[in-house]
């Protein structure tokens, strides 16, 4: 196997956890997409799934012990406690203790540990015990809360689960004994039934039933296929679709994934209808074996965490340069290299951002858990980010700008009379067809008057069906009319009708489909779009009833007898979610496949207006250069096939935009992988769930803008922990400096310094629950680390200076200034460097003046009260001399009230200067 190409398959697998644990199958299939996998799979797997292929199906069946009839309940239930689940083995949940290792096992802990172990072979064990406390807070922390965030996502994917369509034998019913003493009681066997199943509980020996749209679920054997295409472009790179057979055309291919008749876990049904045998399931299938075999190397980072990846070593990088500097001045100055060695180390602990995954865990968690409550479910955590990021939706128009209660209007002959024979061929082709029916077949069967007037199951038979694709964009099947003919009825887009029709009905005549008519019609339809209807056209012809394997071939010479026209109205919710969404700065753009007249008529109905519409056969020939300036100018794309969608997704992100799109169709697949955040709906094809990111469980606009404004609190809130952590950190090592060149003695001890940074942190704690100014989620956010930098350089020393007064208030004032009273003086400082740390959660969660403009949420208010309190305590405490410090004389509180005063007027000035020159995020 080409290990190159399949080091990317496991991403994430092992260790992505809280923040992705649900989206592995698709980052399996999102690394493989382009690249030429090879068969090398273990020997024992492609010999199974060549023998299935080559097997004859009774045998096959037997050898799986199913029946042609399917498995009963009982049988798949003895089948799955012997086998286990259909779930590749790294989708599974970690045990917990593997949980709590990779809980621990971030480079902020490693670096922690490693520090405690120096400090206790330096005999510094109440510094040592200090750095594991921490070490231990911040893994039980992040167990904790991830724990918790996997159990709220494992019971939200269950409200999204993917099913598949099986067919089960209900077994024979024994009577009960007082039955066949009283009543002779015979119950005969029930026939096979469709039901579906959640995925994870299919067995070998399954039937599967399959159509359009379709996730496969396992590795299955094709028993039954009608012009099945399937994209195996994740396994293979194909980007075409490969058609399946039922029979193999070529019974000596090798290679595993060219086999004819096999079906793979992870590719999708484009086209067309089968019915199939699962073979094997879970990690036993081919997609299992390559996740198995490549489970070493972590997805390609989003950008999001790339983000959250560049402050972490910025700081690091910042510590690396700090303490190594630290410990030179205070050995040259001290003339104690030991002490100034645990002193640098106290330093680098407190600019390590041990919090950092913690507060990110549990800020996306908390994010998700509230969105569940408004009806969106978040597949992937760190896709909540995203939704904050969002500037430009790309949405379709059915069920989003409109009800998704689409209605026959109409049913007209070629000349626009109404005509029952119109809708009664209608009727047949959407009642016969097995593919994916959509709505337009759902509102066309609502005529239920139809099926009585024509008594259809008496007098007509279905022979055989030609499905729906999207290159053709009409779908046809053939009836058998009282076994004396049959018809072949196709409809589709009108344009794709005509494209096959040569002639029209007009009463009871048929007549040549002539230029001038052919204006007539169009014409006529062009009419219908204006109004708001979609309109399909219906065709047929007669065919020979010896026939019976009809082809695309068969769709020509057709007799175009008229058209159904369909409503779908808008929503009224829509043009206020339009408005709210153009507020927040999210751009939305309509992709459809529709006619650009029925598109453009609604988009005016709610309130959107139109930038000129673009059509996919103008797509088609755009140059690159072309198609990047047209998605910037236009924002109404009609016509369009999935490749368009696709290649809009991809030129809008090449603009630089962070692109969302809504969608629930196979067609919208490609897109919604494309895009950096796909968002589908509960009711969408399995394909398209698959795909997505978030998954709605009410289709419409107002619900995306509930989580855009999530998205940006989330963000916002993750973005206030870094800013505080590095200002803060930057500051007090710059204050470290200055006193370190200038004291006769250390400004703190380690261990001072070190519990100093603990109880800092712990204030942190509460910030994923804090309120958000409503100016930071008006607009998209973005990571922006050399902000970020710029942000610390900026706030830091300003706390520097506020310190260097409270050295000054010390040494000149309360006389400690000498080794015999550095007691007085770390104590000192210790309460305003942990006041004013603990104060700069305020001051920099807003750019507004803080608890009057603008509050934080009762949680960070009380925790942080808590620590200042905590903090003054311990000097003044019983336990002071444990920690070698001193009770400070009540005199040093109002010159400690003025620092921080100074501090808090500062800050806020220098605040106001920061945002008109660089803005604020």
């Amino acid at each position: 196997m080409n290990f190159t190409i399949l080091k990317r398959v496991v991403t994430g697998l092992v260790r992505t956890r809280a923040m992705g644990r649900h989206f592995r199958r698709r980052a399996i299939l999102e690394a493989l997409t382009g690249s030429g996998v090879s068969n090398e799979v273990p020997a024992s797997l492609a010999q199974t799934l060549t023998a299935a292929a080559r097997s004859d199906v009774d045998a096959l069946l037997a050898s799986l012990t199913t029946h042609p009839d399917g498995l009963t309940e009982h049988e798949a239930e003895a089948i799955r406690e012997r086998v286990g689940s259909n779930e590749v083995e790294q989708e599974k949940p970690m045990p917990w203790w593997l949980h709590l290792w990779h809980s621990y096992s971030n480079p902020f802990n490693l670096l922690l540990t490693l520090l405690a172990l120096v400090s206790y072979l330096t005999q510094d064990m109440k510094g040592a015990i200090v750095i594991a406390t921490m070490v231990v807070l911040s893994t039980l922390l992040r167990f904790w809360q991830e724990s918790k965030s996997n159990q709220a996502a494992d019971k939200l994917k269950a409200m999204v689960r993917n099913t598949a369509t099986v067919i089960r034998r209900d077994p024979v019913e024994e009577a009960a004994e007082e039955a066949r003493l009283y009543f002779n009681a015979v119950l005969h066997p029930k026939g096979p039934r469709r039901t579906e199943v959640p995925i994870s509980q299919l067995v070998p020996g399954d039937l599967v039933v399959l159509s359009a749209g379709d996730m496969i679920p396992a590795d299955l054997r094709v028993l039954t296929a009608k012009d099945l295409f399937l994209s195996q472009s994740a396994m293979t790179g194909e980007s075409l679709p490969v058609e399946k057979f039922a029979q193999p055309r070529n019974p000596a291919i090798t290679n595993t994934l060219d086999l004819e008749n096999i079906l793979f876990m992870g590719t999708n049904v484009v086209s067309g209808a089968a019915s199939a045998v699962v073979v094997t399931t879970g990690s036993r299938t081919y997609f299992g074996a390559l996740a198995q075999r490549v489970m070493t190397t972590d997805r390609a980072p989003t950008a999001f965490q790339t983000g959250v990846n560049r402050v972490s070593w910025l700081l690091i990088r910042f510590m690396f340069v700090m303490a190594p500097l630290v410990l030179f001045i205070n050995g040259f100055t001290k003339g104690d290299w030991v002490e100034a060695f645990l002193f640098a180390l106290s330093v680098a602990v407190g600019l390590t951002p041990e919090m950092l995954p913690m507060i990110v865990t549990s800020t996306l968690a908390k994010g998700a858990v509230i969105l569940s409550r408004k009806k969106v479910i978040v597949k992937r955590l760190d896709a909540i980010q995203n939704f904050g990021a969002m500037n430009v939706l790309c949405t379709d128009k059915t069920g989003t700008l409109t009800q998704d209660r689409i209605f026959l209007a109409r049913h007209t002959d070629v000349f626009g009379e109404v005509s029952d024979q119109v809708l009664q061929y209608a009727y047949l082709n959407s009642y016969y067809q097995t593919g994916l029916k959509n709505l337009l077949d759902v509102a066309v069967l609502e005529h239920a008057e139809v099926h009585r007037e024509l008594n259809v199951a008496q007098h007509f038979r279905k022979v055989d069906e030609i499905p729906f694709d999207f290159q053709r964009r009409r779908m046809s099947v053939v009836v058998s009319e009282r076994d004396d003919h049959h018809e072949l009825i196709c409809k589709g887009a009108v344009e794709e009708i005509l494209g096959v029709c040569n002639r029209v009905q007009h009463g009871d005549a048929i007549e040549p489909l002539t230029a001038e008519l052919l204006e007539q019609v169009n014409s006529l339809t062009a009419a219908l779009n204006e109004e708001g209807l979609r309109v399909v056209a219906v065709a047929m012809k007669e065919t020979s009833a010896t026939q019976k394997v009809y082809s695309l071939a068969d769709e020509s010479g057709l007799i175009l007898v008229g058209y159904i026209a369909f409503l779908d109205p808008p929503k009224e919710s829509t043009a206020p979610a339009l408005a709210a969404l153009q507020a927040y700065g999210v751009a939305v753009k309509v992709l459809t496949g529709d006619n650009e007249l029925v598109t453009a008529k609604i988009c005016r109905e709610v309130g959107l207006p139109t930038q000129g519409v673009v059509l996919g056969s103008q797509i088609e020939v755009f140059s690159d250069a072309e198609m990047a300036v047209a998605v910037e100018q236009h924002n109404v794309f009609a016509k369009l096939s999935p490749a368009h969608k696709e290649r809009i997704v991809r030129a809008l992100k090449s603009n630089g935009h962070v692109v969302g799109f809504m969608g629930d169709g196979i067609n919208d697949a490609p897109a919604l992988r494309a895009a950096d955040i796909g968002i589908s709906v509960d009711t969408a094809v399995d394909i398209a769930k698959e795909a997505a990111d978030i998954i709605l469980l009410e289709k419409g606009l107002m619900v995306l803008e509930q989580g855009v404004i999530e998205g940006r609190k989330t963000f916002a809130n993750m973005l206030k922990y870094i800013k505080m952590t590095a200002s803060s950190n930057f500051g007090n090592v710059f204050s470290v400096l200055v006193a370190s060149a200038f004291l006769p003695f250390l400004p703190m001890l380690p261990l001072q310094l070190l519990l100093q940074n603990l109880l800092y942190d712990i204030s942190q704690i509460a910030i994923p629950f804090d309120n958000v100014d409503e100016e930071l989620i008006k607009h998209p956010q973005r990571w922006n680390p050399g902000e970020i930098g710029r942000f610390m350089v900026f706030f830091g020393p300003v706390s520097s200076i506020f310190d260097i007064t409270t050295f000054g208030l010390m040494w000149f004032v309360f006389n400690a200034n000498s080794v015999a009273h550095q007691t007085l003086f770390q104590s000192g400082w210790f309460i305003e460097g942990l006041l004013s740390q603990t104060l700069i959660v305020h001051m920099i969660r807003t750019r507004k003046v803080p608890f009057l403009q603008s509050r934080a949420s009762w949680p960070l208010i009380a925790m942080t009260a808590a620590i200042m309190a905590f903090g003054i305590f311990i000097p003044m405490g019983p336990f002071a001399h444990y920690l070698r410090l001193e009770a400070l004389p009540l005199s040093y509180f109002p010159f400690l009230i003025a620092i921080l005063l100074g501090y808090v007027v500062l800050i806020q000035a220098m605040k106001g200067f920061y945002t008109r020159r660089y803005g604020w995020q």
